[in-house]
């Protein structure tokens, strides 16, 4: 594709890799036909190629208009179309690049503001999220059933005595997950335990970023890294094996890190070497002799949910269902298991209207079979299925844990 940037644009740090995106597309198309939106929406710009273009009139310096900001805020960065497109187009990449660009020169309205703000002053930080939870867990009884289906039940957590093991490695806390499902991390533990694994939790860790990340704060989402690279460092340094992410969502952001600080001189290298050792924690358990700690005595039959930050964002594609399927579990056909559930990190509450729509198509897929419960490896995803399925929505952490000898 061929282009020719502003001169207004030659100054920001990110408009090579931008440039250089938008050339490797030969609009072949073949993009549209997984996209969620466009499947939905049947509107050229509401899929990648659509979205392409209109990006490269952005940084071409051509007029802007809310209408552009409508067409980039409904892609879920899915990057499903990644996975299709034959020319290696990172889209994703892209399409962050150009939200920032146009956020920053069309202004949203007051509630689009404030709803982005509260988003990122809230989700990131555990104990304020949790504070607003037990609120909300307060009142739901009397809360209308679409809200209260919304706001899951919290888990039972247990305490674990963490044994000193010889292997050691980091494990991402988590926002979200640290609050409404604990259990998931304490699954991890146990299962890592039996397997002579030490999970060590930095406490000075926080969110991932992702959030502002993906709201056009890409300077406060670097913040967030900057902080859990500060926090990992000195453990790094002591010789872990793995940073193991629990949630595909942040682990995606997390091996992203080196991309995303390439250009800050002070962590630029640290943010490298916290990309390789980032795993999600199939990575780690497809490597290791989970036969030895568990049984095969389940009788479930199982639909697993691949979200997209795991089979597109990481592209980690077959290896969950195997660990399931060699732990015993049957697992279900789930039509159209490349199509994203309409969770994607915030996607749910600033676009409600194609989200559920999502939802429900995905619900169908999920439960055609009548599996015994669903499984999933992202929390986001976890908490948007579980608001509508019929049956149990779980990590798929938890399905290992309870086959543990």
């Amino acid at each position: 594709m061929q282009t020719t940037i502003s001169h207004k644009f030659l100054t920001n740090p990110d408009i090579e890799d931008a440039e250089s995106i938008l050339r490797s597309c030969v609009h072949c198309g073949f993009c549209t036909a997984t996209c969620p939106t466009y499947q939905l929406l049947g509107d050229e710009l509401d899929g990648p190629r659509g979205r392409i273009y209109l990006i490269k009139q952005v940084l071409e310096g051509n007029e802007l208009s809310s209408r552009t900001q409508t067409h980039l805020d409904r892609c879920l960065s899915c990057c499903s179309c990644e996975t299709t497109c034959p020319s290696g187009v990172r889209y994703g990449r892209l399409v962050e690049i150009g939200r920032e660009i146009v956020d920053q020169q069309v202004p949203r309205n007051l509630l689009q503001r404030m709803s982005r703000t509260l988003l990122r002053k809230i989700v990131p930080y555990p104990q304020r999220f949790a504070m607003l939870y037990k609120l909300g867990l307060l009142f739901r009884p009397v809360l209308p059933a679409t809200l209260k289906r919304k706001l899951p039940l919290p888990q039972s957590a247990s305490n674990i005595v963490v044994a000193s093991k010889a292997r050691k490695m980091l494990v991402l806390q988590g926002c979200v997950q640290s609050v409404v499902t604990p259990q998931t991390n304490q699954a991890a533990t146990r299962i890592l335990q039996k397997l002579d694994i030490e999970l060590i939790a930095a406490p000075e860790a926080g969110c991932c970023g992702a959030v502002s990340h993906h709201l056009s704060a890409p300077e406060e989402g670097r913040d967030f890294m900057r902080r859990n690279i500060d926090a990992w460092w000195p453990v790094i340094e002591q010789g872990v094996e793995a940073i193991v992410v629990t949630a595909s969502g942040c682990g995606a952001v997390v091996k992203d890190y080196a991309e995303l600080l390439k250009h800050d001189t002070h962590y630029a290298d640290k943010a490298r070497q916290v990309s390789a050792l980032a795993k999600d924690i199939s990575e780690i358990l497809h490597g290791e002799n989970l036969a030895a700690v568990t049984t095969k005595q389940s009788t479930d039959k199982v639909a697993f949910h691949s979200p997209c930050t795991l089979q597109h964002g990481q592209k980690i594609n077959g290896v969950v269902e195997q660990i399931l399927q060699n732990a015993g579990f049957t697992l279900t056909h789930v039509e159209d298991s490349h199509l994203c559930c309409g969770s994607a990190g915030t996607y749910s509450i600033l676009q409600p209207r194609l989200s559920q729509q999502l939802l429900n198509n995905k619900l169908s897929a999920l439960q055609s079979e009548q599996p015994d419960l669903i499984a999933t490896a992202n929390i986001g995803c976890q908490m948007h299925i579980a608001s509508k399925a019929q049956i149990p929505v779980k990590h798929w952490l938890e399905l290992i844990d309870k086959n543990l000898v």
